[in-house]
């Protein structure tokens, strides 16, 4: 469950980057870089709602376990 959650954040991270490539390269004259820079934060978006999804169907099902302080101290 930890690897999946690396590479989930791996993936999220990576498509954060290629947006800003898509921004730094794009101006005025590029319509096309908007567009792509568009689809891939729409990407890190839906790959963040996926990773919390997963998360908390795996806490649902037993997977993971909060660890913290507990109640009432």
């Amino acid at each position: 469950m930890t690897y999946l959650v690396i590479i989930a954040f791996l993936i999220i991270l990576g498509s954060l980057g290629v947006a800003l490539v898509f921004m730094m390269r794009g101006g005025r004259s590029a319509p096309d870089a908007s567009r792509n820079m568009a689809r891939a934060l729409a990407m890190r978006v839906g790959f963040s709602i996926l990773l919390f999804a997963c998360i908390l169907i795996a806490w649902k099902l037993g997977y993971i376990h909060p660890t913290g302080i507990p109640q009432g101290q």
